[in-house]
């Protein structure tokens, strides 16, 4: 299935017949179309759709098994990329304005000179995160809620055109989801491309309006609204997907069980 153009004027990452997986097998395969410039995407689906692979794919930490991504001209050093939380080592001794600092590194390069006007770009983006006081701290001291605020940071230093997060507001309090779901907003205002995969269907209908439903291959690529309907979360497997929030799929999902 084939994704239909949003507002963007211009795609900032094109998938054709593109397929991701590990040690040869497929975890998504015959993904086709675009992402557009500016566009919000959700990237939803039961657990195991293939979700977390498509991001990995993008950034070539999956193999692409067949077909091609299209970044149109973009790098994947150009990208910002938010993995999910256990695959960051809290273990190594660094404090959170050092790793922070780390969204630096695409503008200044291995060997660039870390001057005080960057210290104090570091220091704002930590501030914007709710983090000020907790600049000095051990990544490995913090809370899972301040850990993932600190991503956020460090995903604003990247200044990265398209931001691709992968689960960035599993396991936080409504607080820190409040104030990063802001960050996503602001994103947007500025044009930037974000695809979030997510788990919350209330949450996507929310704030998200457009979406991708994958279970291995596509399922729906669109609006919001049209792509999270009874019938295809049904097709995806409703069932491992948070509950929806009108009667119609919640009617769907309740069949599915009976079955």
């Amino acid at each position: 299935m084939t994704s239909s153009a949003a507002g963007g004027t211009a795609p900032a990452l094109t998938f054709r017949a593109a397929s991701f997986g590990y040690g040869g097998r497929p975890a998504i395969q015959g993904v086709d179309g675009a992402v557009m410039r500016g566009e919000v995407l959700a990237l939803v689906g039961p657990n195991g759709a293939g979700k977390s692979t498509l991001l990995k794919g993008i950034v070539g930490e999956a193999a692409r098994l067949s077909g091609d991504v299209d970044l149109h001209g973009l790098r994947v050093r150009d990208l910002a990329y938010l993995p999910q939380q256990p695959e960051i080592d809290r273990s190594f001794p660094i404090t959170a304005i050092e790793f922070a600092a780390t969204g630096l590194w695409r503008r200044l390069g291995a060997f660039g000179r870390y001057r005080p006007e960057h210290r104090a770009e570091v220091a704002d983006a930590l501030a914007r995160v709710g983090l000020a006081a907790l600049e000095g701290s051990l990544i490995g001291a913090l809370s899972g809620g301040q850990m993932q605020r600190l991503l956020f940071a460090r995903t604003l230093l990247q200044d990265a055109p398209l931001i691709l997060l992968d689960e960035p507001f599993t396991g936080i309090d409504a607080a820190t989801e409040a104030d990063l779901l802001g960050i996503v907003g602001l994103w947007r205002e500025q044009g930037r491309t974000v695809v979030a995969a997510l788990h919350d269907l209330a949450q996507v209908r929310a704030a998200f309006p457009r979406a991708l439903l994958v279970a291995g291959r596509v399922i729906a690529w669109g609006d919001t609204a049209a792509v999270l309907t009874a019938g295809n979360l049904a097709r995806a497997n409703g069932r491992e997907l948070a509950p929806p929030a009108d009667p119609a799929a919640d009617a769907a999902l309740a069949a599915l069980g009976a079955t």
